[in-house]
């Protein structure tokens, strides 16, 4: 029974599954946020050339 549990690897895909996804995420979320900084930067600029219009 204690070797059937050693060879069985179905939680260790899935935990390899969650670790995946949760890079993925990680990612995601680190360049979304790069991005909505330099878009509001932009945007605000933009705003003050119009002010001065």
């Amino acid at each position: 029974m204690f070797a059937r549990f050693l060879k069985d690897e179905s939680g260790a895909t899935a935990i390899e599954y969650g670790l995946i996804a949760a890079l993925i995420a990680v990612a995601i979320i680190g360049g979304v946020t790069a991005l909505g900084s330099n878009s509001g930067a932009a945007f605000n600029k933009v705003a003050v050339e119009i002010a001065k219009a």
